[in-house]
């Protein structure tokens, strides 16, 4: 049975996001995972919506969270980063489906969101891991 995932990513820090859909559509073909859909939202906070969305679709095993949460002159980052999570965590309960979370930062610098576009690697990873382990446990 093929694993078919769902990705989520921000087009805020878009220089960054763009990078981390691309190493997660690879590492998905690598691992010969289906990607059936991937939405683009405006920016770290919309995620939890549209993850709702590809949870509530029968055909998705389980949801990429992307983004890149870089600091600011305020603490709007890590509100941001921590609202979301918090929320994407929620979803994966009520859903029983895997829902990782590739969203780099708060309190990163552009320079390290950059060394860690790798996130997304590790997110599909962890996504897929979570769906084989859960598909097991019914067995």
């Amino acid at each position: 049975m093929k694993i078919k995932i769902g990705i989520v990513v921000s087009e805020f820090n878009y220089q960054i996001t763009y990078l981390m859909l691309k190493q997660a559509k690879e590492h998905a073909e690598f691992l010969g995972v289906e990607i059936v859909r991937v939405i683009k939202v405006p920016g770290v906070f919309e995620i939890p919506l549209a993850v709702k969305k590809l949870l509530e679709d029968k055909d998705i095993d389980g949801v990429v969270a992307l983004g890149a949460v870089i600091e600011g002159e305020t603490k709007h980052d890590e509100i941001v980063a921590q609202h979301a999570a918090r929320k994407i965590m929620d979803l994966m309960i009520e859903y029983g489906k895997p829902v990782a979370l590739g969203i780099s930062g708060p309190g990163e610098s552009l320079v390290e969101a950059l060394d860690r576009v790798d996130y997304a690697k590790r997110a599909v990873e962890a996504v897929v891991k979570m769906i084989k382990r859960l598909k097991e446990k019914k067995e």
